[in-house]
């Protein structure tokens, strides 16, 4: 058993080698970025059938270490096998080992041991995160080099120019807010203009040349022309692209000057979850296949705190695991009397309803491990008008220039987005081939696919066929099921809830479908025939 008790924490379970569940803190309605809580390990605990071999702790979390003495835990940075703490505890009347390993490990060790690359073939691996922005090599023997800190800082330098722009970002505030990160990521791809003017450059000098990101940020930059001036400005959204370019461009020129054995990569760290990135280093031509794991980001982190002590106690670096990894949903109350039409749904019944514009909760099994949607809680709905992405951001109260992501039949990603290879975890942009899918294409035309096969999510894929067959489009939009800044939703009362607050026109759980008798497109489809 492994927890990473900072924020996007998560209690991890690995018994021979496979993964039985990872339970993130911030799931089930808890707000996002939430630290492990005695709930979540008492959770967990019950779900155990036996006392486990090994108890393991990632490194960094200042909270608890103490004033004197040895920390209870490694810390932040550290890749030798030497800085490995082992000290043997009692638990539930037994004797066993308490592990501990870096937070930086834990990245290097998830990244790898999630990877399809065989346990004895050399890698390369870059972690990029707030912190740290480094690339290291894996030998045949799991020994780890750093080859060099490209950037320090590199998340949290890409988040800072959101807060400067952003008049209601405090100016005085230590930290980056951890959401602007992805909120930048899609402005950037508003960018139409790639040659920074003179002003610009100078402000990426400033950004980029410190050692740290600087607390005093804000008050150095009051005259510049992006202070305050709002994330809808043109030319700070082409700011953006030009920001995100130069900082992708510092490490590409290092990874084709340094690294040229032409090694597989494993991507780890929260820049993992910058699709343009991921797409760029697989299209780079420096490696020969490029691996980013579904918890790039620090849910990933008690996985490979889990793998680095599997690895320590038996020498193996390896594990099976399935995305969908999560708790089972719970059904803890019933729905509002009066609120919904109940009733059994087929694949079929649920692609009339949506290709009649109805737009649906959809809850299948276990949830996703790791931030992303990927069909067991999400918001599901036609792919076709824009206006479909206008209301889905109204209803997920989140900003207008955040793009909807397609998922996409495997076998029909090739056609509409030119991807073929599978692309599950929804890690990488495509661009879209048709002018028919505007609700799931951004505005410079890509696109973050999901694809979907019978072996990767089946109830999904059947969907999708069901959907096909009535539209010709094998393709849904995709969103995550969630109260803006919190997890997704895992329990029957908070999707209730939801449903009606934001005015989804219903749900679909486990095959069954709550339909909401207030929507007016609920109202109309019935009109038109949809029992």
């Amino acid at each position: 058993m492994s927890y990473n008790p900072g924020h996007d924490g998560a209690v991890v379970h690995l018994r021979d080698g496979y993964l039985v569940s990872s339970v993130e803190a911030e799931k089930d309605s808890n707000y996002r970025y939430t630290p492990v809580s005695s709930r979540d390990l008492l959770d967990a605990f019950g779900r155990l059938e036996q006392v486990p071999d090994v108890m393991c702790t990632g490194g960094w979390w200042p909270r608890e270490a103490r004033p004197t003495g040895p920390p209870p835990h490694v810390g932040y940075r550290g890749i030798v096998k030497d800085e490995i703490t082992v000290e043997h505890r009692r638990l539930l009347g037994k004797s066993i080992p308490f592990f501990s390993s870096s937070h930086e490990r834990s990245h290097l060790l998830c990244g790898f041991g999630m990877s399809p690359f065989p346990q004895g073939s050399p890698c390369y691996a870059l972690v990029w995160e707030g912190a740290i922005g480094a690339f290291y090599e894996i030998d045949s023997d799991m020994n780890i080099t750093l080859i060099a800190d490209v950037m320090n800082e590199p998340g949290n330098r890409y988040a800072s120019i959101y807060g400067l722009a952003d008049p209601t970002f405090p100016k005085n505030a230590p930290f980056s807010r951890f959401s602007d990160a992805g909120k930048l990521m899609a402005l950037a791809s508003f960018s139409i203009r790639g040659t920074p003017t003179a002003e610009e450059e100078d402000l990426m000098a400033f950004l980029l040349s410190s050692e740290h990101v600087r607390l005093d940020l804000y008050d150095r930059l009051e005259s510049s022309a992006y202070y305050n001036v709002g994330t809808d400005d043109t030319e700070f959204r082409n700011f953006a692209g030009i920001f995100s370019d130069r900082i992708f461009d510092t490490f590409y020129r290092f990874a084709k000057t340094n690294l040229r054995k032409n090694l597989p990569l494993v991507i780890a760290g929260g820049c993992g979850l910058n699709c343009d990135w991921n797409s760029k280093w697989r299209e780079a031509g420096i490696f020969s296949e490029v691996f980013v794991p579904p918890v790039a980001n620090d849910s990933g982190s008690a996985i490979g705190t889990a793998i680095d002590a599997q690895l320590h106690f038996t020498g193996d670096a390896k594990i099976k695991w399935d995305v969908y990894s999560g708790l089972p949903f719970r059904m803890d109350s019933p729905v509002a009397a009066g609120r919904y039409d109940v009733r059994d749904a087929s694949y079929e019944d649920v692609a009339h309803m949506l290709s009649s514009g109805l737009i649906l909760g959809w809850v299948n099994g276990r949830y996703e491990i790791g931030p992303r949607a990927l069909g067991n809680r999400s918001i599901l709905a036609a792919p076709f008008d824009d206006s479909t992405r206008v209301r889905l951001n109204e209803i997920k109260q989140r900003e207008q220039f955040r793009p909807i992501a397609p998922v996409c039949l495997e076998d029909d990603a090739a056609r509409w987005f030119g991807c073929d290879r599978e692309s599950p975890f929804m890690l990488y942009t495509y661009r879209a081939n048709t002018d028919a899918l505007a609700a799931v294409t951004h505005v410079n035309g890509t696109a973050r696919l999901q694809t979907v096969s019978p072996s990767t999510n089946v109830q999904l894929y059947e969907l999708l066929l069901a959907f096909k067959a009535r539209t010709g489009y094998g393709v849904l939009c995709n969103t995550s099921l969630n109260f803006n800044g919190k997890g997704f939703i895992n329990n029957l009362s908070d999707l209730d809830t939801y449903t009606a607050d934001h005015e989804l026109d219903g749900f679909v759980v486990e095959g069954r479908a709550y339909l909401r008798r207030s929507s007016e497109r609920y109202t109309a489809y019935r009109k038109d025939g949809g029992r």
